[in-house]
């Protein structure tokens, strides 16, 4: 779609003043997707890539840093990810591949579409945002001034199309911490259509240190909610916590599924992560319903 109302285009690297009607631009998949009528100027993220790094050394789309976490780029695309995640040998690695398939998308959009993209659009059924709260990932953000500040992903999106993000902030990456990437994981995603926008997606995570349990809601609610138990807990706890956290006004209403329905599908999803995690058998590739 053509954006009218778009004068200018700058190269982000120019450092121009942020202005009213200014947005960043990484894949440009929801910005050229429907009418911007109150831009008037695109600062351009693509040929940046490389240079912006606040260490000088480049954004590389996924970086494994020396204490086993991992840095993704908020440029890296979705195409990027999956090939790493194709070949990553960590036990979360699945998870990877199972929300970039999430996206149901050609690959025209998988090239172009950016982690931080999704991420910043704040949409419920967002994949990556499901992956990066689920793993308990952390944002780098960098304001105007050049200050930065670190906020959970869990945090970042506060519903639907909200997030925490102040007028020109730039989400420069996410982080996930090693010792998610090195617990078992299980996925689950429910869909009204066989190639339809996920109306649920439940992750849980195993943490295989102190036995810990967390499952991140998404897709149903207006924003990610992620669960923690110290100990896995039975099934009643498990359903009267999410039950009691999430209110009748977060779990998500549109053509893609009903409110009702998307609470009984993430209900049955985190009793059957539960299941799935806690018994001593493989874990499943990932189930779609």
């Amino acid at each position: 779609m053509d954006l009218n109302t778009v004068l200018d285009v700058r190269d982000a690297r120019s450092r121009v003043p942020w202005r009213q009607g200014d947005a960043w631009l990484g894949g440009g998949t929801y910005l050229f997707s429907e009418p911007q009528p109150h831009l008037r100027r695109l600062l351009d993220l693509s040929r940046m890539r490389r240079l912006l790094d606040l260490s000088r050394m480049g954004w590389e789309p996924v970086r494994e840093l020396p204490d086993g976490s991992l840095e993704l780029a908020a440029t890296c695309t979705i195409a990027q990810l999956s090939r790493f995640g194709k070949t990553w040998r960590a036990p979360a690695a699945p998870l990877v591949e199972q929300c970039c398939r999430a996206f149901l998308a050609s690959f025209k959009i998988w090239n172009m579409a950016t982690v931080g993209g999704n991420l910043c659009n704040a949409l419920p059924a967002g994949p990556m945002i499901s992956l990066t709260a689920a793993l308990d990932g952390t944002c780098l953000l960098r304001a105007q001034d050049g200050s930065l500040r670190r906020v959970k992903v869990a945090d970042l999106v506060t519903g639907a199309g909200r997030k925490d993000l102040a007028e020109g902030e730039l989400l420069r990456s996410v982080t996930l911490p090693a010792r998610s990437l090195a617990s078992r994981t299980a996925f689950r995603q429910a869909s009204l259509y066989g190639l339809g926008r996920s109306g649920a997606l439940v992750i849980g995570v195993l943490d295989p240190v102190d036995g810990s349990l967390a499952v991140t809601v998404s897709a149903a609610t207006v924003r990610p909610f992620r669960f923690w138990f110290p100990l896995p807990p039975d099934r009643d706890t498990l359903h009267d916590t999410i039950d009691a956290t999430v209110g009748a006004d977060d779990w998500f209403d549109d053509i893609h599924g009903l409110p009702a329905w998307r609470r009984h599908m993430a209900l049955r999803f985190a009793e059957e992560i539960r299941r799935e995690l806690t018994t001593r058998t493989e874990p499943n590739a990932g189930e779609t319903a």
